[in-house]
């Protein structure tokens, strides 16, 4: 087990990586009060099981598995679930899943009284590398992805690397997208794991290498005010492909590899492309550029006709730029067919 510490003073918190952690997490946790167990149907039953058994009053709830639950929706019936069954602002929620669980109940705990504490036991590679640490949380408007939300600092987070063994290589896949992502921007020697081809066989050591650069960022700009920005590479345009697909046909990580490759130099996007094949992943889409130029005008990062986008021109040295939504267009339809 791997134990990454997030040094935000009194909002920091511990990240265990590993096989078999769910247990420790178990033990750690303040879990002697009610508890709302958040997981999807999608997620094998017995993760959020274990967790109830840990907890003297916890309380189960099963949303669909998808970015359809990341609804204004969806949220409200969580939140009225939580009221119906009396919490309190003591009392606390956990996240047993996917990405899309940690966000929704995660925004769920910053809204629920003003705030209540939150663990987060990521089940998926996306959610293990990524979207797990860092305090992010939100759910999508329509159409427009996480436009509604807080940042919220789990209290702890558990990243068993037992419970991959039951995902599907696609989304296996997905989540090395947001891995490959952070190597891109910050590690050219974890860069050069995707590009051996082993990746997917190391996915513990990628898990807590992510995890380690995620924290490092986060600890210098918690609430993206210039370095975690950074983070972003490949979602100005995977966030625009999301939405103008419905955020069905894709998944969140091949919408960001698609993304990724028109925002770098010839090099860089020809290096990148060859990973994602190495991962089975997509280097182009079918898509209107118009549409998804359209939802991209909705990005938190875009400003007037202008928007703020994470550029890639040598592995390890990402930076931000503004460009114009009529070169952004352009950008899109290399990637679109």
């Amino acid at each position: 087990m791997t134990t990454i510490r997030m040094d935000l003073g009194g909002r920091g918190y511990d990240i265990l990586v590993g096989s078999g952690v769910l247990e420790d997490f178990c033990h750690s946790a303040d879990l002697g009060r009610k508890v709302l167990i958040l997981t999807d149907d999608g997620v094998p039953r017995c993760y959020a099981e274990t967790v109830a058994k840990s907890c003297s009053e916890p309380y189960i709830y099963t949303v669909p598995s998808g970015e359809g639950s990341k609804s204004i929706a969806v949220f409200k019936e969580v939140l009225e679930f939580m009221l119906e069954k009396g919490f309190s602002r003591s009392d606390c929620a956990v996240a047993v899943g996917s990405g899309v669980c940690g966000d929704l109940c995660g925004f769920c705990a910053a809204s629920y009284m003003r705030g209540i504490d939150f663990y987060n036991v990521p089940t998926t590679v996306l959610s293990q590398v990524d979207s797990s640490v860092g305090g992010k949380t939100a759910v999508n408007l329509d159409t427009v992805k996480n436009i509604v939300g807080a940042f919220w600092q789990p209290r702890l987070v558990a990243a068993d690397t037992d419970t991959l063994s039951t995902l599907p290589a696609r989304q296996v896949s997905n989540g090395l997208a947001e891995a490959l992502k952070m190597a891109a921007t910050f590690d050219e020697e974890l860069f050069s794991l995707f590009e051996s081809g082993k990746a997917s066989e190391k996915l513990e050591e990628v898990c807590a290498r992510s995890v380690d650069l995620k924290r490092a960022v986060v600890e210098k700009d918690e609430r993206e005010g210039g370095l975690r920005k950074l983070l972003n590479f490949g979602h100005t345009i995977g966030h625009g492909i999301e939405s103008a697909c419905g955020m069905s046909g894709m998944l969140h990580g091949e919408c960001v590899a698609v993304g990724m490759l028109p925002m770098c130099s010839p090099e860089v996007s020809r290096r990148i492309g060859i990973c994602l094949e190495k991962l089975s992943l997509p280097t182009r889409v079918s898509a209107d550029p118009a549409r998804v130029l359209e939802a991209v005008k909705h990005d938190k990062k875009a400003h007037n006709d202008r928007v703020s986008a994470v550029f890639v021109d040598e592995i390890g040295k990402g930076y931000i730029k503004d460009i114009s939504f009529e070169e952004l267009e352009e950008r899109i339809k290399l990637v679109c067919e």
